[in-house]
């Protein structure tokens, strides 16, 4: 279960990021992923898939960047690395 907190906790902040820009939807994400985060790039696709169903990231590209340096001083993180957003230009 701890991974699905982790991922659901990225899926909010997304979710904050996009309603604080005004965003109609996330368009993509970069996540990196620790060599020690627990997680596969495949696992880690699984619960985004499953956290984002029916927010403003269901659906973005996920982009993953997997370490497989275990000395890395983040070697246990997911880091949060951009976010792509549709935002409206609004009335001309």
């Amino acid at each position: 279960m701890h991974e699905t907190g982790i991922v659901r906790d990225l899926v909010a902040r997304l979710q904050q990021a996009a309603r604080d820009a005004s965003a109609e939807r996330v368009r993509g994400v970069c996540v990196w992923l620790g060599a020690l985060s627990q997680f596969s790039p495949q696992h880690f696709r699984e619960h985004f898939d499953d956290e984002a169903r029916g927010t403003l990231a269901e659906g973005a590209e996920l982009r993953i960047v997997a370490s497989d340096d275990v000395t890395d001083s983040n070697a246990l993180y997911v880091m949060l690395q951009s976010i792509e957003l549709d935002v409206s230009e609004g009335p001309a």
